[in-house]
């Protein structure tokens, strides 16, 4: 049965655009910390500042019938002078139905959106990694994956590569 609009016409809204959070996961995750426990000591003693670098990836698969995998991949290297200190790194996933968008809008969401929705849950574990490694709270910072996803949009125009993103603390 169609629609119908208050002046008995039928409305194209057979098939509004859908989108629907499914499940939200932990794909991956690691910890690393290859010089502990001399690093604990190296980083009282000395005073040194620690580095961090923080990568950014994502991917998405279509799962068939509207079902999509979204996958954030963030790693997070600590060096203290020329020493590792930690290298945490999660895949956190989310399962999304997305349906009846047009296909901007639709790269719009799983460039965008997507990310927005899992990096919260890739902070926290982060969070928790880098703390139960040892190591001193880290808090990883808001990320603006609008401007991240305008930028890879850019450059697509302008025919440049797709490096993923790093950021520097």
């Amino acid at each position: 049965m169609a629609d119908v609009t208050t002046n008995g016409q039928a409305s194209d809204q057979a098939n509004p655009p859908q989108l629907a959070l499914q499940k939200i996961y932990v794909k991956d995750v690691s910890f690393e910390a290859p010089n502990a426990p001399q690093m604990f000591q190296e980083i009282s003693e000395t005073g040194d500042q620690p580095q961090v670098q923080l990568n950014l990836g994502q991917r998405a698969t279509d799962l068939g019938n509207d079902l999509y995998e979204v996958v954030l991949s963030l790693t997070l290297t600590c060096t203290v002078g020329e020493r590792t200190a930690y290298l945490a790194e999660v895949h956190q996933a989310g399962l999304f139905g997305i349906a009846g968008f047009s296909p901007e809008d639709h790269a719009g969401i799983v460039g965008s959106y997507c990310p927005n929705l899992l990096f919260p849950y890739a902070r926290q574990v982060i969070s928790s990694l880098v703390l139960e490694g040892g190591f001193p709270p880290f808090l990883l910072q808001p990320i603006n994956f609008d401007a991240l996803y305008a930028e890879q949009l850019r450059r697509s125009a302008m025919g440049g590569g797709e490096a993923a993103p790093a950021l520097n603390s």
